[in-house]
């Protein structure tokens, strides 16, 4: 028992230090803020985890192993309700770990490590929202130039990428707020899917316009109470 004793500290740690990445955003919260909310020592903190990039680098490994499994389902989408779910989906999987996100640029900026794995994420979303298309277009679903394919795969995965920020920016002391989750997703993956919407043939146009519909009626009706 005493062996698993500090695995289980190891695991609380990352629990907490993502907690509080997503709720101040990572340039705000110090070592001694993490040791502090976790009742524990600095050098205890160290002990598992010597360096702040390190907690960094430990995050964003599970977000891209959590990512490389979701993206392997792009394969599966033929039409409007695989997508909206898989969109959905993974805007869950980033919000999960927003804090990402929210700082992406600063976190770039100053982790190597995370530079040159963020390409990758990059690089495999555009694969991943290609196959989207591609599988889409083989159902019928879609009618897209193939010329147009990589501009549009391009422009889906910028949004998937900046979505958050733009909420962010658009309303700082709410939008990355949890009980404002939900309905950031569903605009964001709206939005993505809109990208779509002049390549689509009539009958999936109109689910996804219902979607829309469905998604925009519980907006309002949020925005009420």
């Amino acid at each position: 028992m005493a062996k698993k004793a500090p695995r289980r500290t190891a695991e609380r740690i990352l629990e907490v230090t993502l907690e509080l990445f997503n709720r101040f955003g990572e340039p705000n919260v110090s070592t001694t803020l993490i040791s502090a909310e976790l009742n524990i020592s600095p050098g205890n903190l160290y002990y598992h985890y010597p360096a702040k990039d390190e907690l960094i680098n430990t995050l964003f490994d599970r977000y891209e192993r959590a990512l490389g499994e979701l993206l392997n389902a792009s394969d599966g989408v033929r039409d409007v309700e695989d997508a909206w779910f898989f969109m959905h989906t993974l805007f869950e999987l980033i919000w999960q770990y927003r804090f990402l996100y929210r700082d992406l640029n600063d976190l770039l900026s100053k982790n190597r490590r995370l530079e040159t794995h963020f390409q990758w994420v990059l690089k495999n979303k555009t694969r991943a929202v290609t196959a989207v298309l591609d599988g889409m277009g083989q159902a019928g679903v879609v009618s897209i130039d193939p010329r147009e394919v990589s501009a549009t795969a391009t422009s889906m995965v910028v949004v998937l990428t900046y979505w958050l920020s733009f909420e962010y920016v658009r309303d700082p002391r709410k939008a990355l707020e949890p009980e404002n989750a939900q309905l950031a997703l569903l605009r964001g993956a709206h939005h993505v899917l809109n990208l779509l919407v002049p390549y689509l043939e009539p009958g999936q146009r109109m689910h996804l316009l219902g979607l829309v519909g469905a998604y925009d009626k519980n907006e309002h009706g949020q925005t009420r109470r």
